[in-house]
């Protein structure tokens, strides 16, 4: 079997059922998918907890619930119906033995690791002890590793009983409706491609802001930070997504055109990185109080080849900054002055709002009422306003992986190429700089864009 002919799946099994993300996001995301008829199959959870099925199905509702999200009666029985529990110890051979006799006769398992990433391989030997990894497929969540190096270690252990079209990567930046919207803007609409290169535009910012801090997350963040939390993983796949070329189909297509995009990404420069951290981190529990983790970067990368030479990409993320927004923002050169156009007015922008409210806004300018004068005019569209609701991105996702679809996936060479742009930075990291909570960061962020377009308020649901 492959990729290309991966057949539905006839079970799921969850490893860490009863674990945080479950919680928040699992439960959830197959809920909806059973309410849009589009679950088939039972689900088996494991963990170490020993819980029944019926305590399984009552910690099912609640979470849902919690999340915020209706829950029908009927819907709800059906999921339901569809769940049961294997309780046992990761380490013991004789959990494996448990899981094996749960998903008798069935021979198209999909397994999701909803477990830290230290624990996969131990888990995939026990599946491939127990005969089960033969036809599966199986799911794991990031972090791929903390750098290269521990990437590839990382892939030796999945790859020692797995395919490479068995191992499905996570992002769920991937499964977020917005996202995928980029490539169909992009390539289904000719007016698009013909500007869509260094002949046309200036610069590229990336920003993905939150107006919160790390909270109760401080044990989990300090040994991460920024770049490792959201730069490799989400804002470069949004690169992936902005830049790449159009591909020829199939599940490979895709990917294939983002991993030569990444190849071509120069490997990131110290020099043009910038790391802050909010003050009042340190005072966070589970911190250190000598931490030196980053809560913010901003760096510039190049892509060198024919369609992006000299374009720089400026990427800026953080948290305890004024707002909460993710966007790329495709920022074009000026128009050349004229004689009727005494002032020529702001540069055009192509932006892609990808959280909150998605949508996307063509900045163009127009002549200014009784003036010799441009102005800006925004050409906006939030996407809930003409179209039918999205899946959530794990429901987008994890519907995929049950049905072999895996377009939507990161392979290792994905994974390898995007450590292999950040690992400088991670080498030789410049200081942290101190900034207030509530703004954009420390100055140096200022500093990275000099020669280019200054760094752009977000567009925000409320702007017009």
């Amino acid at each position: 079997m492959t990729a290309e002919n991966a057949t539905a799946a006839d079970v799921l099994v969850i490893f860490g059922i009863t674990g945080d993300l479950a919680r928040k996001m699992t439960f959830r995301s197959l809920y909806r998918l059973e309410r849009r008829k589009l679950l088939d199959c039972p689900i088996v959870g494991v963990a170490f907890d020993d819980w029944s099925a019926d305590q399984l199905r009552e910690h099912a509702r609640a979470a849902i619930e919690a999340t915020g999200e209706p829950v029908d009666d009927d819907v709800f029985a059906r999921f339901a119906a569809r769940l049961s529990m294997v309780s046992g110890d990761f380490a013991d051979a004789a959990t494996y033995a448990k899981v094996a006799t749960a998903i008798k006769g069935r021979t198209n398992p999909v397994f999701y690791l909803e477990i830290p990433p230290s624990l996969f391989g131990r888990v995939v030997d026990g599946l491939a002890g127990a005969g089960l990894t033969e036809n599966a497929r199986v799911v794991v969540e990031k972090p791929f590793g903390h750098d290269l190096s521990s990437a590839k270690a990382l892939n030796d252990q999945l790859s020692a009983h797995l395919q490479e079209w068995q191992i499905y990567r996570i992002d769920h930046f991937l499964g977020k409706e917005p996202a995928m919207d980029i490539r169909y803007i992009r390539f289904s609409n000719s007016i698009i491609e013909p500007i869509w290169n260094r002949d046309r535009i200036e610069s590229v910012q990336i920003t993905m802001a939150e107006n919160f801090g790390v909270a109760d997350r401080g044990h989990f963040y300090d040994p991460v930070g920024a770049l490792r939390d959201v730069v490799q993983n989400h804002l470069l796949q949004l690169i992936g997504l902005i830049a790449a070329e159009p591909s020829s189909g199939g599940p490979d297509g895709f990917r294939d055109k983002r991993v030569e995009l990444f190849k071509s990404i120069r490997t990131a420069d110290p020099k043009h990185y910038v790391r802050g951290q909010y003050a009042g981190y340190l005072d966070v529990d589970g911190v250190a109080a000598d931490s030196q983790t980053e809560t913010f970067v901003a760096l510039k990368l190049y892509i060198d080849n024919w369609r992006w030479a000299g374009v720089p990409f400026f990427i800026r993320a953080g948290k305890s900054l004024p707002v909460r927004d993710t966007e790329i923002r495709i920022i074009f050169k000026r128009p050349p002055a004229l004689p009727f156009l005494p002032k020529t007015g702001e540069q055009n922008e192509f932006i892609f709002r990808i959280d909150p409210n998605p949508g996307v806004d063509f900045v163009l300018q127009a002549k200014e009422s009784g003036a010799d004068a441009s102005r800006a005019v925004n050409l906006c569209l939030t996407f809930s306003d003409e179209m039918a609701e999205a899946p959530e991105p794990y429901e987008r996702l994890l519907g995929d992986a049950m049905h072999g679809d895996a377009g939507q996936f990161i392979r290792e060479d994905g994974v390898e190429e995007t450590w292999r742009i950040v690992q400088p930075l991670i080498e030789a990291p410049p200081p942290v700089e101190v900034y207030e909570q509530g703004s954009w960061g420390p100055s140096g962020a200022n500093a990275l864009v000099a020669g280019f377009p200054n760094w752009r308020e977000p567009w925000l649901p409320t702007q017009k």
